[in-house]
């Protein structure tokens, strides 16, 4: 895993007003707690997404949490899932506790369904296992990478096949996240940033934690994701990333052509730049994957234009909306 400088704001994060909101209420984290019948416990049923917050506004919020309710209703979750109450309870945690005062900071919102039993409750039965569903929006502080990553890049690896078209699960974030920490602990022990996992077509689709973006010959290419392939083709088990859309979307303003496709390995070795993108550092330069050098060894100027694009937008939209 790549390695944090200190975290952002520390002092200020460990006071008691970071508080959590549970199921309607702010409570002190300690305090913060599920019951033990809840399936995102016993289960790792629920899903969950990580917005990042800059000068108190949530960049994009609504992308994510809708994101997120689709994903909820698809897997049978939820039979609906409304966006707007969330984003309340998300700008309410952020002025709860006083995150406008930040530079940055981040949001993790965790829904599950609470109890989940297989069997058909009885009419009028009760006790003390029917627990409901379980909303939980944690504020922390931004994780602040070396600035070193985005200048040099980053050691990525190819991971096994293990990114499955025909798993209901793929490319949603859902709370069953063992396997992916478990590649990046592998990654770590080799150095390496990240794992790039690999379909079982031996197609590269996503980060462990990110996804994937190409630069040949000027032009960008990121493998396929959910909601992206044709109708009688397997679903791609990746996740459309919010940062994904909103690089891919200034890469087209700037006039650069860009394709979703299936990506093999070779293509990532044989890329001029690589890129990787999530919330929390944007935009990220793999420099070598494994013993492979990309480009000139650091970040291209692609990936570079890009990360500075991404983050005049950020500034632009989130300021817009603070000062709305």
């Amino acid at each position: 895993m790549l390695r944090p400088m200190a975290d952002v704001n520390t002092e200020t994060a460990a006071e008691p007003r970071w508080e959590v909101f549970l199921n309607g209420a702010f409570v002190a984290p300690e305090r913060a707690t599920v019951s033990v019948f809840d399936a995102g416990f016993q289960h790792a049923v629920g899903v969950f997404a990580t917005v990042s917050v800059y000068g108190g506004v949530a960049f994009r919020l609504r992308e994510h949490l809708e994101l997120m309710a689709a994903s909820a209703v698809q897997l049978g979750l939820a039979r609906e899932m409304s966006v707007e109450p969330l984003a309340e309870a998300v700008r309410a945690t952020i002025t709860h506790n006083g995150l406008a005062g930040l530079e940055r900071a981040r949001i993790r919102v965790t829904v599950t369904p609470g109890a989940v039993s297989m069997l058909r409750e009885k009419r009028g039965e009760s006790g003390d296992r029917r627990v409901g569903q379980t909303v939980c929006i944690v504020p922390e502080p931004a994780v602040a990478y070396d600035p070193a990553y985005f200048d040099d890049g980053i050691t990525a690896l190819f991971y096994k096949q293990s990114a499955n078209p025909f798993d209901d699960l793929a490319g949603h974030k859902t709370l069953a996240y063992w396997g992916r920490l478990r590649s990046l602990r592998q990654a770590a022990a080799m150095e390496a940033g990240e794992a790039l996992w690999l379909s079982v077509t031996n197609h590269v689709t996503c980060g462990a934690i990110s996804n994937v973006i190409l630069v040949k010959d000027g032009q960008l290419v990121t493998p396929l994701a959910r909601g992206e392939t044709e109708s009688d083709a397997l679903p791609a088990p990746v996740r459309p990333g919010v940062t994904r859309a909103a690089v891919l979307e200034l890469a087209e303003t700037a006039g650069l052509t860009v394709t979703k496709k299936l990506v093999s390995v070779d293509e990532v070795l044989d890329a001029d730049e690589v890129m990787l993108t999530n919330s929390g550092w944007g935009v990220l330069p793999v420099s070598r994957m494994e013993q492979k050098v990309i480009g000139d060894g650091k970040a291209g100027p692609v990936t570079r234009g890009l990360r500075t694009a991404l983050l005049g937008l950020i500034e632009r939209e989130c300021s817009a909306e603070a000062d709305a």
